[in-house]
């Protein structure tokens, strides 16, 4: 055997399953592209925010707070985020409020945080400052230091071409040549259901959604450092403060097959029409875009598990938009299942995380 376990997969999940799974047996990690990170998790608008997703994601979330606090010294930086609503939004405005667990402020204090909103149009504005931005890279970093401090290797420039389950394990095909290990972790991304179907498995019917961004200039002779994200109703936009500039997303969820996204000139046009209507700012000029996968089960809850066709075949996907702030006590939960450690997580959402509720 190479090793006991191979993950395939060089995003956040992988990492960060890679780095757990080091510290009880030998690990190899494979990624496709040339760089780790290179696709959703190098794309990420990088938020924390404990109260956001299902009821399973936010169980993750608020297990991973210590971690992201404390790792490498820490990956968390203060930002906050502000909600706000019109007279056509107060629906979505309440359901985001309540969902996400923000206390309502007055549009003084909204514009307070964003001084730009447009208080004719604006008529709701919640906050809350327990939404902090990640330090992407740093995270990432911090996975692949652990699992190569615990021995584990890892191989870019790998994309798995085939899959043979044997009498031992799993023999994984890449150009580079052929890997064992007794069990394989599939933190494939967008393309873990092409994984599990070259494993001979049933795919779970994961659905890959482009997500777009556009980097645009902030308003000038304008400090935005301070500013806190800033979410649209219904979550149909959001803008960040972004190294001196601005990120907005038009929040797109297009379906589509596993590539090397890009964004879509019409949305992103789209989106930067949504936000300008709230705010005093028009857009003159795109300082960069790009797009990125946001890969959902149909349920929107994260796979995390051995599957239920073969105990050795382990499911870290369906991360969706939030595999960064879930890593930490998403891969834990995978190296308790597999080790038979109990988790700190409650059986319901461990249930509902499982990839044997597909049947």
């Amino acid at each position: 055997m190479d090793a006991d376990f191979i993950v395939i997969g060089g995003g956040i999940a992988g990492l960060s399953a890679g780095a757990r799974l080091a510290a009880h047996g030998s690990v190899m990690l494979l990624e496709q592209e040339s760089a780790l990170g290179y696709h959703a998790s190098g794309r990420s608008a990088a938020l924390f925010e404990p109260n956001y997703g299902p009821a399973s994601t936010i169980a993750l979330n608020r297990a991973s707070a210590a971690y992201h606090q404390s790792a490498d010294g820490g990956v968390l930086i203060p930002r906050g985020l502000l909600l706000i609503g019109t007279k056509d939004t107060k629906d979505a405005f309440a359901q985001d409020r309540d969902s996400m667990q923000l206390h309502e402020i007055t549009l003084d204090a909204a514009q307070g945080h964003w001084p730009i909103l447009d208080t004719t149009v604006v008529t709701d504005a919640a906050y809350s400052n327990a939404a902090q931005d990640i330090d992407t890279d740093r995270l990432l970093g911090h996975f692949a230091k652990c699992l190569r401090g615990n021995g584990g290797t890892i191989a870019t420039n790998a994309p798995v071409t085939g899959i043979l389950r044997t009498s031992l394990g799993w023999t994984v095909t890449t150009p580079q040549g052929r890997y064992e290990a007794r069990q394989i972790v599939n933190a494939a991304g967008a393309w873990a259901d092409q994984i599990a179907v070259l494993a001979g498995l049933d795919p779970l019917r994961l659905s890959p959604m482009r997500r777009s961004m556009a980097r645009v200039p902030a308003p000038e002779n304008m400090d935005v450092k301070h500013w806190p994200m800033l979410f649209g109703p219904g979550e149909n936009w959001y803008a960040k403060p972004d190294a001196g500039a601005l990120l907005v997303s038009p929040a797109d969820e297009d379906a589509t097959d596993p590539h090397d996204a890009y964004a879509d000139d019409l949305t992103l046009a789209e989106g930067l029409a949504r936000f300008e209507a709230h705010v005093h700012y028009t857009t003159k000029r795109l300082l960069a875009s790009w797009a990125g996968l946001r890969t959902f089960a149909p349920d929107r809850a994260l796979v995390i598990g051995p599957s239920a066709q073969d105990s050795s075949f382990l499911w870290c996907a369906g991360q969706g938009g939030y595999g960064m702030q879930s890593s930490p006590a998403a891969s834990q939960l995978l190296a308790d299942l597999v080790t038979g450690h109990p988790s700190e997580l409650d059986p319901s959402t461990i249930e509902a995380l499982s990839p044997k509720r597909f049947g």
